[in-house]
């Protein structure tokens, strides 16, 4: 699907189109962990799936994932051991699964831009102003997943690590069909967007501080991309 949306659309255009937020993202994990969550009263699934991750973003954010054990989390969630072993078996599997769904909306991201505006610098600045909203509505997922990716297991990381090249060559082949001809600079560039984009989530007290909003952090990184990406090279 790609979403209709105006160019440089602030976040409450994009928080009305997303087809994946705080409430929905529940039964997006549930659809794609179905081999795993048992689907017969989906609602109770969806509860459950949703006290099983708040409580292990609180647990995480107290003493680190690491530290955080199967027991501790289902006495935070409410949930027996026998309970908690119906959604997950291990802490990798947690992880895993965790760390799927944010790989997930990242890659959608670009499929819901694809037609968007006149230019690719139309399309490379939607892809942005997404990522940020996307990770404001998803806030605690982001950070998670981007503190705790040590915890995951070697297979789950290769594929973290592919999503992520695959998120770079998206913005690589939109910053040289806007007319960057040197490979390394658009490759540069792209690197330090997907970087700027990651500070909002990872170091939002900054951010808080200088009482900052979400828009006003998204117009930043446009200005910021569009004015680089227009200077000729030295």
């Amino acid at each position: 699907m790609q979403l209709q949306l105006p160019p440089r659309f602030g976040f409450s255009e994009f928080k009305r189109a997303t087809p994946i937020d705080a409430a929905t993202v529940w039964q997006v994990l549930i659809e794609r962990n179905a081999e795993r969550v048992p689907v017969k009263r989906p609602e109770v699934a969806r509860e459950n799936l949703r006290r099983i991750i708040e409580s292990t973003f609180r647990l995480a954010n107290k003493a680190g994932f690491g530290a955080m054990t199967l027991r501790e989390l289902s006495q935070e969630a409410g949930l027996s051991m026998g309970g908690l072993y119906g959604y997950i078996t291990s802490k990798d599997d947690l992880a895993s699964m965790m760390e799927d769904m944010i790989r997930y909306v990242a890659g959608e991201i670009p499929v819901w831009f694809a037609g968007h505006g006149e230019t690719p610098l139309d399309r490379l600045d939607a892809i942005m102003r997404a990522l940020v909203y996307q990770a404001e509505l998803l806030q605690p997922w982001f950070y998670f997943v981007f503190m705790e990716s040590r915890t995951l297991s070697s297979a789950q990381k290769l594929i973290a690590k592919n999503s992520e090249l695959d998120m770079h060559r998206a913005l690589v082949q939109l910053i040289e069909e806007g007319g960057e001809a040197d490979p390394l600079r658009a490759q540069m560039a792209a690197a330090h967007i997907h970087v700027m984009i990651q500070d909002w989530h990872i170091k939002r007290w900054k951010y808080k501080q200088m009482k900052a909003t979400v828009d006003q952090f998204a117009d930043s990184v446009s200005r910021f991309v569009r004015g680089g990406l227009a200077r000729p090279a030295d």
